[in-house]
């Protein structure tokens, strides 16, 4: 049976894998409308959602490719009207944003690539309204460790322990663990008002399981949720989502 339906594993596995990060997006997004800036943003997807429901929504990504894919996406959903691109990266965004002008700033997988991430914490800092929030969602040191001595990159792992930005796998990238990132909110002067781990079991369960069994997908997207606030499993989650506060 073909799986390209809307019901298919991979369609399941991306709903266990941002369930946690939505659901702590929840109460900010039901207040508005806001002005949001999404760093990264790509394709579009976050912000589409976003905007859809009434928020006004800035993108900015380096990639023309993905802000034209975004464009088209805006359109068709009909919101182009509450969506903004500009092209740059997040050392762009004092040319790019007023100061203090944000209401959210979402900055999902973005920290890991940047050259120095506590000057890029301050940077966003200086856009956000007193009050502002961040979301911020990081790759996870520890998990980083398992996944490539399980697929045999023992080296890798090895090097991974101790050095937050040590290459696993086709690029380098910064790794963080709670500790680590939690003092880096609050040397920018941010207040950690909510910590989750994200994708502690997503990306560990095979997809064909989740063809096999009708209510699986269901039963990890809830496994996901009530195991995300739980400190204990965070060095398992492949990413951590922090929600602060300036």
């Amino acid at each position: 049976m073909s799986n390209t339906g809307p019901h298919s594993a991979s369609e399941r596995r991306v709903a266990a894998r941002t369930v946690v990060v939505w659901d702590a997006l929840h109460d900010t997004l039901e207040e508005g409308p806001l002005d949001v800036l999404d760093i990264g943003g790509g394709t579009g997807v976050s912000a589409v959602r976003i905007a859809e429901l009434g928020h006004r929504v800035c993108v900015v990504d380096p990639s023309p490719d993905a802000l034209a894919a975004l464009g088209r996406r805006a359109q068709e959903s009909g919101v182009a009207d509450r969506i903004t691109i500009e092209q740059g990266d997040l050392s762009d965004l004092p040319g790019l944003v007023e100061p203090a002008s944000i209401d959210l700033v979402l900055c999902h997988g973005v920290l890991e690539v940047v050259e120095d991430p506590a000057a890029a914490l301050a940077t966003i800092t200086g856009v956000l309204r007193p009050g502002g929030r961040l979301s911020l969602l990081v790759a996870q040191r520890h998990a980083a460790v398992i996944a490539r001595a399980m697929a045999g990159h023992f080296a890798q792992a090895r090097s991974l322990l101790d050095d937050p930005g040590a290459p696993a796998g086709a690029r380098a990238g910064h790794r963080f663990t709670r500790e680590e990132v939690t003092a880096l909110l609050a040397a920018s002067g941010l207040e950690l008002t909510g910590i989750h781990g994200v994708r502690v079991f997503a990306d560990l369960v095979p997809g064909s399981l989740l063809d096999l069994e009708p209510g699986a997908s269901q039963a990890l997207v809830e496994l996901e949720q009530a195991v995300a606030a739980r400190p204990e499993y965070h060095p398992l989650a492949t990413q951590l989502h922090l929600l602060a506060r300036r």
